[in-house]
């Protein structure tokens, strides 16, 4: 039997902590998701052994709800709200801007990983609209241009980290 991977041992984990009934399926893909921050393709292969159905069900569920990833996210994840409050208030507008700022599209991750952007349903802060998750971080009363700062203060941090790991390994910051 070969050994399994670091991720698969993950997986085991966290399917070990689950009863072994098929309505379960959900819970224990949000699990996994909340865990890894995206469905690998190796648990859900594990799933559908662990609760005995077929993969094509687990894909099947997976690719239904829109909640699940099948990419890994970048590390800073940008959900627009497009609620209603949102809609009204430019919520499209944003979600343009982020598009336009990043190059990217919806459900969409950069190739070096450092962004993904999704559109959300209401985030419940209606009051606030529009409004972009950053990171887990409500952003209230966005605009095209507190989208620029945003992306300006990703960009500063990592030329910061960037500068500062160049440094101590004695190399040019630049």
């Amino acid at each position: 039997m070969a050994e399994k991977t670091k991720t698969g041992k993950q997986i085991l984990e966290i399917l070990e902590s689950r009863p072994r009934e098929r309505r379960r399926l959900i819970p224990v893909l949000q699990d996994i998701q909340e865990h890894f921050g995206y469905l690998p393709r190796e648990a859900m292969l594990e799933v559908a052994s662990f609760l005995s159905i077929p993969e094509s069900e687990v894909y099947s569920v997976g690719t239904f709800y829109n909640q699940f990833r099948f990419i890994p996210p970048g590390r800073h994840r940008i959900k627009v709200c497009l609620g209603t409050a949102c809609q009204i208030k430019g919520g499209k507008v944003i979600l343009d801007s982020w598009k336009r700022e990043l190059s990217l599209n919806e459900g969409e991750t950069s190739a070096d990983r450092e962004y993904s952007l999704e559109r959300v349903a209401c985030v419940g802060c209606c009051a606030m609209a529009p409004v972009t998750v950053v990171n887990e971080h409500i952003e209230g009363k966005v605009s095209p241009t507190r989208v620029k700062g945003i992306l300006l203060t990703f960009n500063l941090e990592r030329q910061k980290t960037h500068g500062d790991a160049s440094k101590k390994s004695g190399g040019d910051p630049d």
